[in-house]
């Protein structure tokens, strides 16, 4: 009784006599699903225009973070290496689209997703000839990020928060948002949503698909630069990063593939979930470190009841 009380009940008590804690705990849950989700939306992008898997997007956060500090250490201005980044992302993705996509249109989608396990590959070897394996420092304040943090008392509590991981949330919430007016309002996103909806008939249309494979494969750059600015900010820059990204899979899991509202709630919710889980079970009960997998046995218990996702569509097929 003594060890269910200490697995089930005392966690809870725990929350209510420190409302301080638990505060930072949210807090703290709510940056890392912001930034999951961030990654989750770069996958969701590629899949929905595309039906493509693309397993390059947590290397592509990284190789743009260290192009841009990599770029500030060769003497570039960190407000010129910004746009310099995008160029290069620009490049990446026509030469992605160029080289590897055009020649397997119409090939099976496993032939497309191993062809992004290959750039994956070829993106980590050209970063490491290029920037070196050596973990390296954001350059956040060169790029008027703040790295003060101040203190907030909501509802009586005490809440310490950093002030590059707020310039993290808003910049998120400012990309996603600039991203479904650009998706819902523009001539190039809607061409976007119905290549996704159906290849053929937008093809039929005059829809370039390899205008649209360039665009969204460069959106998807975007993101990951933002993604890494913000990561590397907290965590520094190096290819350990990759490994952070990889927690997309599970948001994508929960969100499904082609919605990018269940990718922002699905980052929410593994994020506040693992640091909680992390916090109150991990460390008393398994000793820590449960944020390694936490999200992984989280969104294979949720896919044995809703295989589809919390936010994906039931497909049915009739034989």
């Amino acid at each position: 009784m003594e060890f269910l009380h200490s697995i089930l009940i005392k966690p809870f008590a725990d929350m209510a006599t420190a409302p301080d804690f638990l505060l930072q705990v949210l807090w703290e849950g709510t940056v890392s699903g912001t930034l999951y989700a961030l990654i989750a939306l770069g996958f969701v992008l590629i899949f929905k225009s595309s039906r493509i898997f693309n397993f390059a997007q947590g290397i592509m956060v990284v190789f743009a973070a260290l192009t841009l500090v990599g770029l500030h250490e060769n003497g570039v201005p960190a407000l010129l290496a910004v746009p310099i980044t995008l160029a290069v992302m620009y490049v990446l993705a026509m030469s992605i689209e160029r080289v590897v996509l055009r020649p397997l249109v119409n090939q099976p989608d496993i032939i497309l997703f191993m062809a992004t396990i290959g750039i994956t590959l070829f993106l980590i070897g050209f970063g490491e000839i290029i920037f070196g394996g050596e973990n390296k420092r954001m350059i956040t304040e060169e790029l008027m990020i703040p790295t003060g943090s101040f203190e907030f008392e909501p509802f009586g509590g005490f809440l310490l928060i950093e002030q590059k991981d707020v310039t993290a949330v808003v910049g998120a919430v400012i990309l996603v948002l600039a991203l479904l007016m650009f998706l819902n309002k523009s001539k190039m996103g809607r061409a976007i949503r119905a290549l996704g909806d159906d290849h053929q008939a937008a093809l039929s249309v005059g829809i370039s698909l390899s205008t649209i494979w360039v665009l969204v494969w460069f959106i998807a750059g975007v993101v990951a630069l933002v993604t890494g600015i913000a990561w590397g900010a907290r965590a520094g820059v190096s290819f350990a990063l990759e490994v952070i990204a990889y927690k997309a899979l599970p948001v994508l899991m929960l969100g499904g593939l082609e919605s990018v509202s269940g990718a922002i709630i699905g980052g929410l919710l593994i994020g506040i979930l693992e640091k909680l889980f992390e916090i109150y079970w991990g460390q008393p009960l398994l000793g820590g470190n449960t944020e390694t997998w936490f999200a992984y046995v989280f969104a294979l218990f949720v896919l044995l009841f809703r295989p589809q996702g919390l936010f994906g569509e039931k497909i049915i097929e009739r034989v």
